[in-house]
């Protein structure tokens, strides 16, 4: 399987389809690059080189202790930029993908990027604070924290069905989908898997909105409980100059899987701009 080396020598699993201007998807927490695999398939068909990763401590790639923080993984992305000589390229983030997006931006100056897709991304900020109202309160991270720890495996089973909008009324996706999901995130390490979610219900992105220097996709769910719209999508559009915000009514968090080809044809769209 093809791996590249960071700089601090962690080795990630990556894979690269079609030939053309790259796209480069980031995957959300606690999955892989396989969750991109549709509109992978499709960036390629159309003429893109669609270029995803396992985020270390995730899917195919090492698990390391340490560089879980957003500093850390958006070196790992620029990384995989420098690895597979990607210019003139669309960074597309989804979920927790959407801060490597953010962070890249700032820290790295956008370099070799002329496009960013944010999907039902973490991005600005998540937790809430006193100047932060519509965020997600620390009692509900502690309680993630709290179930991971205690049975990692049931705990995904009850996330997933709220990260696919499932229930005895609603079925946008199937119960086989959440069931793959599920088996993805437990190959992940508890270590990456905690830390990970720390870093992205505590890391405040609003610094680097102003980073955003070129054209960028909002698409975010009204419906998203995972990663509530007012304090994410509709937060970042306001933050964001030369963004456009498209909203899915009614729609979970889950958009790869929930509302694929709908996304598919956004994002397609978007690229051609």
């Amino acid at each position: 399987m093809p791996y590249l080396e960071t700089r601090d020598g962690t080795e990630l699993y990556f894979k690269e389809w079609g030939e053309g201007r790259p796209v480069i998807l980031l995957h959300g927490w606690p999955l892989s690059a396989d969750s991109w695999d549709d509109g992978a398939l499709a960036f390629a068909n159309a003429g893109y080189r669609a270029i995803a990763y396992d985020r270390r401590g995730f899917g195919r790639s090492d698990q390391p202790w340490t560089g879980y923080d957003y500093d850390t993984l958006s070196d790992d992305l620029a990384d995989v930029i420098e690895a597979t000589d990607a210019e003139d390229a669309a960074l597309i983030g989804f979920s927790m993908g959407g801060g490597e997006v953010a962070r890249y931006m700032s820290r790295h100056g956008g370099r070799n990027v002329t496009q960013a897709g944010l999907v039902a991304s973490v991005v600005p900020y998540m937790l809430k604070t006193a100047d932060n109202p519509d965020g997600t309160p620390q009692d509900v991270f502690d309680g993630m924290t709290e179930g991971m720890k205690a049975d990692r495996a049931k705990f995904f089973t009850d996330f997933f069905k709220t990260f696919f909008g499932l229930s005895l009324l609603d079925h946008p996706t199937s119960d086989d989908e959440a069931h793959h999901a599920w088996l993805v995130a437990m190959q992940a390490g508890l270590r990456p898997t905690l830390a990970c979610a720390e870093a992205f219900a505590t890391t405040d992105f609003r610094p680097d909105l102003a980073s955003f220097s070129v054209p960028t996709l909002i698409v975010h769910g009204t419906a998203d409980k995972t990663v509530p719209i007012d304090a994410a999508g509709r937060a970042a559009a306001k933050g964001i100059a030369n963004s456009t915000l498209v909203e899915y009514e009614g729609a979970p968090h889950g958009l790869f899987a929930t509302h694929k080809d709908q996304l598919i044809a956004d994002l397609l769209d978007f690229l051609k701009r």
